[in-house]
């Protein structure tokens, strides 16, 4: 079996069977080493001239690539271009120039057609591979071309369970901060294939609470107390529906139904501030709110 490394010419620069013959033409006369390497020195310097060409374009190609990148994404930062959108596009951008300027030099060395041919044989292997990633991938173009969602929307991904508000729509994942301050990754795939509940699409948001009052409540009383406090609060939106009423006639108690209209921004703050506020004034108006209960009759 003959190993020998081949110019781009086709010619071969060094073999095992050509050190054989030169190791004993060495042994018989010293002096024909010196005459060998005279011989195969211009091709060797050669190949060396080309490795560094092939090192500085791959400085100069990377930082022109970041450079282009960059630019394109303050033109589209400048054209308003949504932000999910911008950081999806460059980052396939870049990803896409590394791969020209990587064949750019392989074309030096003479082995781009050959990179070419296993890649076109390999593709079936690899996509196989990476067929969780090719779906991801899917997936982040779907999100950019239909927007179910865009950064800085609170959502919910019902398949998973996770939610929070959207930092980053990158090629593969979606990156999502949590209200304490966790960073979650989500697969673009299981995302687009999931239903996604987008908090933040709309302006206005209703505040839904459920209060349960003891079955020997003046629900009128009850009624009244609830409205007044939903007519005083500074957050609640007096030109939208404020909506009170029996919910359900529950094992143990009568649930009191209270809807009422937020701005987005201030869903959870007055969330948690009615509920106290209902609270206190039940306590002030001695409204009972019950303890789960069960009235057992005993017959003898």
């Amino acid at each position: 079996m003959r190993f020998g490394l081949l110019t781009e010419a086709g010619t071969e620069i060094f073999s095992m069977t050509e050190a054989e013959e030169v190791l004993n033409d060495v042994t018989k006369n010293p002096g024909i080493l010196k005459t060998y390497f005279q011989d195969k020195l211009p091709e060797v310097i050669s190949f060396l001239i080309k490795v560094a060409i092939a090192l500085l374009i791959f400085w100069i190609g990377t930082r022109i690539i970041k450079a282009v990148v960059k630019l394109i994404r303050r033109s589209m930062e400048r054209h308003g271009t949504e932000v999910g959108v911008t950081s999806f596009l460059c980052t396939l951008i870049h990803y896409a120039l590394d791969f020209v300027l990587v064949m750019f030099i392989l074309s030096g060395f003479g082995l781009s057609g050959t990179i070419v041919a296993v890649l076109g044989s390999a593709g079936l292997t690899v996509g196989l591979a990476l067929q969780g990633s090719l779906s991801n991938f899917a997936g982040g173009v779907l999100i950019i071309l239909l927007k179910p969602f865009v950064v800085g929307d609170y959502i919910i991904d019902s398949a998973s369970g996770k939610e929070g508000t959207v930092a980053d729509v990158s090629v593969f994942y979606t990156r999502l901060l949590t209200i304490d301050n966790k960073m979650i990754n989500i697969p673009n795939g299981t995302l687009s294939n999931a239903t996604i509940i987008n908090v933040s699409k709309m302006e206005n948001r209703r505040v839904d609470l459920v209060i349960g009052v003891a079955y020997e409540s003046d629900l009128s009383k009850v009624k009244a107390v609830l409205e007044n406090i939903a007519r005083t609060d500074e957050a609640v939106m007096q030109d939208e529906p404020i909506d009170v009423f029996v919910d359900e006639l529950a094992d143990s108690s009568v649930n009191m139904g209270l809807r009422v209209w937020v701005k987005n921004a201030d869903y959870w703050t007055t969330r948690w501030r009615l509920q106290e506020r209902i609270k206190n004034a039940f306590d002030e108006h001695n409204i009972s709110i019950p303890f789960p209960q069960v009235e057992i009759n005993m017959k003898q």
